[in-house]
């Protein structure tokens, strides 16, 4: 393999910002990182001219994650007016490469290159190398992806796995689920492991609780639980909550045997990482029945690097242009 040298540029583009930044590509290290607002620039393509310009970069390649389902040539962003044909943005900015992936693919191939020093280790023992790893994340909405090692690649699986059914292990849990349905017709794993679902899980233990049900946001549930004065409903919802990540992110490492690891990614777990870590979690994560020992072994980390995406976007263009992670 002849080793890369040069940069790339990188992306994550989500509904109100693009983080745009230079990659090395030969050991993937990050380099003049700029964001630049969705609302207030007319188009991505524009933002990465004006980037060009003011940076003074060189680049032929490009990777950008991207917060929108990618099919086909044509791109219509999901939460921003920006809407684009990938071959002729190639073609306009004169790029040799412009890959586009989705944002939780980013994420997923950000863990084979952020250190696992540079985690927070939730349990387990040691990883296996080269062995399969799953990777979600609350926030927005709840990403799941896989990450299997072949032919000395990693190949980033695409999941819709936030929308499975929501696994429940006692009969609080069960109560809580049941008051979901009658609101949505599939309580899926998004329902209650995300920031709506933060508010939809206080709305339902309210309910439950015969309390008072007020309009809340996710923030407004985390700042209850971890009040002075803590709010009971709140409180139980974050606990529920850390339950439920355990017992959903159990179930990845069953579905694919993940010996490489359990990664947790999103916005909402490192608000409160230290309540997480002694929680429920990782009790639920390993109750599993029969593979309670299997699930054991399993390490799970928690990736709160604030530039995963962007590493992750690097780590991909850089093995797709022969660089081995």
């Amino acid at each position: 393999m002849t080793a890369l040298t040069g940069f790339a540029l990188v992306g994550d583009v989500g509904g109100t910002n693009a983080r745009l930044s230079l990659v090395n590509l030969a050991d993937g290290s990050l380099s003049n990182t700029k964001i630049y607002s969705s609302v207030d620039n007319e188009s991505l393509e524009k933002v990465i001219v004006k980037y060009r310009e003011e940076t003074g970069a060189k680049f032929d390649s490009a990777c950008i994650a991207i917060a929108t389902m990618l099919n086909g040539d044509y791109v219509k962003m999901t939460n921003n007016p920006w809407e684009f044909s990938i071959s002729q943005m190639k073609k306009n900015l004169g790029l040799h490469d412009l890959v586009f992936i989705n944002d939780f693919t980013a994420m997923s191939m950000s863990v084979t290159v952020i250190k696992r020093e540079d985690m927070t280790k939730i349990g387990g023992t040691d990883i296996v190398e080269h062995a399969p790893m799953a990777v979600y994340g609350a926030g927005t909405g709840l990403g799941v992806g896989y990450l299997v090692h072949i032919n000395n690649k990693w190949i980033p699986l695409a999941s819709e796995g936030g929308h499975v059914d929501m696994p429940a292990q006692n009969d609080r849990e069960d109560e809580i689920l049941k008051e979901l349905r009658k609101t949505f017709d599939h309580v899926s794993g998004e329902r209650l492991l995300s920031g709506q679902g933060l508010v939809n899980m206080y709305k339902a233990i309210a309910t439950l609780n015969g309390h008072e049900v007020r309009d809340v946001e996710p923030k407004d549930v985390t700042a209850g639980a971890f009040a002075d004065n803590p709010c009971p409903d709140c409180k139980e919802t974050i606990d529920v909550f850390c339950k439920l990540m355990g017992a959903f992110g159990g179930n990845l490492a069953v579905n694919l045997l993940t010996k490489g690891g359990v990664y947790i990614a999103g916005g909402i777990v490192p608000r409160f990482l230290e309540y997480f870590k002694n929680s429920e979690f990782r009790n639920a994560f390993e109750e599993k029945g029969r593979f309670n020992a299997a699930l054991s072994h399993i390490p799970v980390y928690v990736i709160s690097h604030g530039d995963a995406g962007l590493l992750g976007a690097g780590a991909y263009i850089r093995q797709e242009l022969g660089a081995i992670l």
